[in-house]
């Protein structure tokens, strides 16, 4: 771009706005010297930002006229040999009065052009923008979203109701541009989109024709969990099939020409696009050309590879695909064994695909869940050309425990071994419905990333889908996108991705730029403080996997309530130096947190919580619709945690009483289970203010009033236990 130069006499004719004051708006030129979709999106964002605060905004084009010297302007400027690293930026105050942002790479050049914004919006103006320095800290940040596209091509688990009544939104293009728009705010560039079988909905086959799907379907049949082991909930069923109504009429061809813009758009936003697959399930495709989920159907193998193959060819913007053994997988010794099926099927699909389009590239990624580490290296650690790496369920399903899981030591050894990198698959299956955000976990726990084997992460849920709120009692039309109602949850494991360095001052800011009038060091403080108390329930109550226990409604899959006796037996999270009920009461060990440790730190959260919120309520009468419902869902969350506290201690009681038969341990269990009683009423009802129940995929029906049974059942268990 051409030097900084005096304001060119087309800004001197700008419309000013003239306030009150009779002061006219000061005008500003954001510049840039290309035409990238990443930059032009920075230079709105900034224009935006501005404008917001008073200035007269020009946005100039690449080939505009630049402004001349001492003019007010932001220039955005791509420059590959300045040796600023991928994805970084450097921003500068001056010559005169510009602002410059430079980056080595489109995409760092957007991020430094988002930070310049959000230095106007924290600092109400340009005196906000400062000099600074950008860099990722971990180089691809992403979000798992699980995609019911069909009733006929569905995903992990499309049983509740965050699945079934966003299956048309995933056919919306205005959805799409809001949520890649959004991702990439929060700095965010990888969307992982995870379905079984995705193909009919996606792709033609040249030798598979009736496998294509016209149209979106979703059932007609009632959507209700399916109770049993892991697996069973996957596939499409012949009743299924039978009871199909059509949400959106769209052909195949138009169903491609949908996505591939989808894509475009997200790589328009600084962000790649993956898909993952679950195996084997060919789902509707089943009966077809002799089609099958048999792992020893060579049929399938074909048919399999060919979707693979043609999915590559089909979007050119589709960064990479994704597997996953196991669940539908046998283990078999012979040609037909996990690895050899997904090389097979999968990988040659894609060598199919590079030979046809010399140059692609396609980054593979392979989840290790249910398959052996050595036996998939026989073929992808030595024949496949691009890159290609492992992925792992880091804290197993609960995100929202500890930022420093031991799950992945081991695998870590086999991965230096290789040489080979993982992604972290964070698994929300913990909070669904209150708002979340503590920024010393989310930074501890990219802290515990063993940086040397870290490809990236991704962040999302095997039964929720995070596309548009479902159960608000007052929603907004349309409903809000789930990334926007839980913000600062998404904005936490995005940004501090990018720049864990982003301090309690930062936040705060941000707090109070989102939250005018509200005492932004007590909102940081009691949503921190809310926001401890899930991961110390799921630590100390420890169950690995998602259809085990959904700590919002203290349920297991098929309707299962986790009673004071589940707690009593109950062992605790890995490596966290927490003591269980059982080996606190039966063998005396005080060598670790203990059960009226962990009760009496839930209480401690809870009260800080409840104090903070009233204390916010009061400086802040006035508050909007968006701050009131998220100080409910802070002190829902402050509810529960006096109830697990109070649970804990009763079951702790209990264990007394099964080893002494003294009845005062029983009356101790009974008072601290009726106290319970009472702090799961408050939740309750703090709770239905705000939300409806819902069907939750893998745990089932989340309705706290009617749980209220459960609840109290607990306390006649212990009165009549002998």
């Amino acid at each position: 771009m051409k030097g900084i130069r005096a304001l060119a006499v087309g800004l001197v004719a700008l419309l000013f706005f003239v306030p009150s004051s009779a002061v006219a708006a000061e005008a500003v030129a954001v510049c840039r010297d290309t035409d990238s979709p990443l930059v032009e999106f920075a230079a709105e964002e900034i224009q935006t930002a501005l404008g917001a605060n008073g200035f007269a905004v020009s946005l100039l084009a690449p080939d505009a006229e630049p402004p001349a010297d001492g003019a007010l302007c932001v220039v955005l400027e791509l420059k590959p040999d300045s040796g600023i690293a991928a994805q970084g930026y450097a921003v500068r105050a001056g010559p005169g009065k510009a602002w410059r942002v430079t980056g080595s790479d489109e995409a760092g050049v957007m991020y430094g052009g988002l930070e310049v914004a959000e230095d106007v919006r924290l600092g109400k103006g340009l005196a906000g923008v400062r000099d600074a320095d950008g860099r990722p800290a971990i180089a691809r940040r992403g979000l798992k979203f699980n995609i019911p596209l069909d009733a006929r091509t569905p995903s992990y688990d499309d049983s509740g109701d965050s699945a079934q009544t966003n299956v048309a939104e995933m056919w919306n293009f205005d959805f799409w541009r809001e949520f890649l728009d959004d991702m990439a705010r929060h700095r965010y560039n990888v969307l992982s989109l995870w379905n079984p079988h995705p193909f009919p909905s996606m792709v033609r086959l040249p030798d598979y024709p009736d496998v294509a799907l016209d149209d979106v379907c979703v059932t007609t049949l009632p959507v209700t969990p399916k109770p049993g082991s892991i697996g069973d909930h996957m596939g499409v069923s012949d009743a299924v099939l039978k009871n199909l109504k059509v949400v959106r009429k769209i052909s195949l061809d138009e169903k491609i020409d949908f996505w591939r813009r989808v894509m475009k758009y997200a790589k328009d936003r600084g962000i790649e696009t993956y898909f993952i697959t679950w195996n084997v399930l060919v789902n509707s495709a089943a009966g077809k050309y002799g089609l099958s989920d048999a792992q020893d159907n060579p049929r399938t193998i074909a048919y399999i590879r060919q979707c693979v193959c043609e999915f590559i060819l089909t979007y050119p913007d589709l960064a990479g695909i994704g597997v996953t053994a196991g669940e539908r997988m046998q283990d078999r010794q012979d040609e037909f064994a996990k690895e050899k099926w997904l090389w097979s099927a999968y990988g040659l699909g894609v060598l199919d695909a590079k030979a046809k389009a010399p140059g692609r590239t396609v980054r593979f990624i392979h989840r290790v869940w249910q398959t052996d580490v050595d036996k998939l290296m026989e073929d992808f650690g030595t024949k496949y050309p691009d890159p290609f790496e492992l992925s792992f369920k880091y804290a197993h399903a609960r995100l929202y425990s500890s930022p420093t899981p031991v799950f992945a030591d081991d695998l870590a050894k086999d991965l230096r071994r290789y040489g080979l990198r993982c992604w972290w698959n964070l698994r929300n299956d913990d909070i669904f419905c209150f708002r979340w955000g503590d920024p010393d976990y989310v930074r501890a726990f990219f802290a515990h990333f063993p940086a040397d084997v870290t490809a990236g992460y991704y962040m999302g849920s095997d039964g929720y889908v995070w596309a548009r709120e479902c159960i608000a009692l007052a929603p907004e039309t349309p409903r809000a996108l789930e990334i926007r109602k839980h913000w600062y949850s998404f904005l936490l494991w995005g940004r501090l991705g990018y720049d864990p360095t982003l301090d309690r001052a930062f936040f705060e800011k941000v707090l109070a730029d989102r939250f005018p009038g509200a005492p932004a060091p007590a909102l940081y403080e009691a949503w921190a403080r809310a926001s401890k108390i899930i991961p110390l329930v799921n630590r100390f109550h420890w169950c690995d996997w998602d259809y085990q226990w959904s700590v919002e409604g203290c349920v297991r899959q098929g309707g299962g309530f986790h009673t004071v006796r589940d707690f009593v037996k109950a062992g605790t999270m890995p490596g966290q130096g927490l003591v269980s009920i059982a080996d606190f009461v039966e063998k005396g060990k005080t060598d670790g947190q203990t059960p009226p440790q962990v009760a009496a730190e839930l209480r401690d959260h809870a009260a800080a919580t409840i104090r903070l919120v009233e204390e916010i309520r009061r400086k802040a009468p006035d508050a909007g619709k968006e701050l009131r419902e998220t100080l409910g869902d802070l002190e829902a969350m402050a509810h529960l945690g006096n109830y697990y506290a109070s649970k804990i201690l009763g079951a702790v009681e209990l264990a007394r009483f099964d080893r002494s038969k003294d009845e005062k341990d029983r009356a101790a269990a009974v008072r601290h289970l009726e106290a319970a009683v009472g702090h799961w009423r408050k939740y309750a009802e703090t709770a239905t203010r705000q939300y409806r129940p819902q069907l939750l995929a893998r745990t089932g029906r989340l309705d706290w009033t009617a749980l209220v049974e459960n609840v109290k059942a607990d306390v006649d268990l212990a009165r009549t236990t002998q």
